[in-house]
């Protein structure tokens, strides 16, 4: 009986499917990591923050449900909060909460919308504030109705309506502040859109802290509500398109904007290197065998 062949399976045409799935899979890998592609470095990152922030929120989630991780924290935040509340503390975290409130946002959105309006006559900004407040409403409204979580049983500072989780002033300032970040940074130097950024941050920590120790929320609200809102917003960006705020806008014409905004010319795209064919490869070396015998 002749010896099986070990190598059936594995011919000539297999081996040429194989080369040409790991050149497509390289291929894939480089775009995902580039720069200077619509499809490329920025989209990646943002997919990965936005599947960091649905984590985040579903751990949280899972958290509060069962009454397990930081939810052990919330009683005692809750305690402190109201243990250490004065007359002064209330009035300054009632304005800092303010920064979070729905009249407050939705106020900043359509301002810096109708001034980008006035400005270039485009109202893809203000569509993407918009985006970006009422959605993060709708949403926590809803994941609120379907939580129900009762609010911290100490005396409330200020007024609330609704259930607790997750907090909608944090989601409100997470996801409109960023976003103002966003539309406030094109053009500018890396060094303000940093700043931009941390104050985004820092106004999105400042709303979340003052719900706690106003006695209106959990400590586990707060956190669930910044990664909700974040989250949010960087859907919103990806869809539209960036710095740019256009529907599936490629990169080059994100940074064209750019510099243009900036007063610096565009940078010149480095030139891309074309994957090199396995099956062309294979033929050249078959014609250089041939020509030397």
């Amino acid at each position: 009986m002749p010896d099986e062949d070990v190598t059936r399976g594995h011919g000539p045409a297999e081996h040429a499917a194989e080369e040409l799935f790991r050149a497509r899979a390289a291929r894939f890998l480089r775009r995902r990591l580039d720069p200077g592609a619509a499809t490329g470095l920025a989209l990646t990152v943002a997919l990965g923050l936005i599947l960091a922030a649905a984590l985040g929120f579903g751990l949280v989630s899972e958290m509060v449900t069962t009454r397990t991780g930081l939810s052990r924290y919330d009683a005692s935040a809750a305690a402190w909060g109201a243990e250490h509340a004065n007359p002064t503390s209330t009035r300054v975290l009632t304005l800092v909460t303010w920064l979070g409130a729905t009249v407050t946002v939705l106020s900043v959105a359509v301002l810096l919308g109708v001034l980008e309006w006035v400005r270039r006559r485009r109202l893809a900004v203000l569509a993407f504030l918009l985006t970006v407040v009422v959605g993060q409403n709708l949403i926590a409204n809803t994941v609120k109705a379907l939580v129900d979580r009762e609010r911290p049983p100490v005396p409330h500072l200020v007024s609330t309506s609704g259930s607790s989780f997750p907090s909608g002033h944090t989601a409100a300032a997470a996801a409109t502040w960023a976003a103002v970040a966003l539309v406030l940074g094109r053009g500018r130097p890396p060094r303000v859109k940093a700043c931009l950024a941390a104050g985004a941050a820092l106004i999105t920590v400042a709303v979340g802290a003052s719900r706690v120790l106003l006695g209106v929320h959990w400590l586990t609200d707060v956190i669930g509500g910044a990664a909700l809102g974040f989250g949010w917003f960087v859907v919103c960006s990806v869809a539209f398109g960036g710095a740019l705020l256009h529907f599936g806008a490629p990169a080059e014409r994100v940074e064209a904007k750019e510099a243009r905004l900036s007063g610096e010319p565009p940078a010149t795209p480095p030139r891309s290197h074309p994957m090199p064919d396995p099956r062309r490869e294979r033929v050249d070396r078959s014609d250089q065998g041939v020509s030397a015998d």
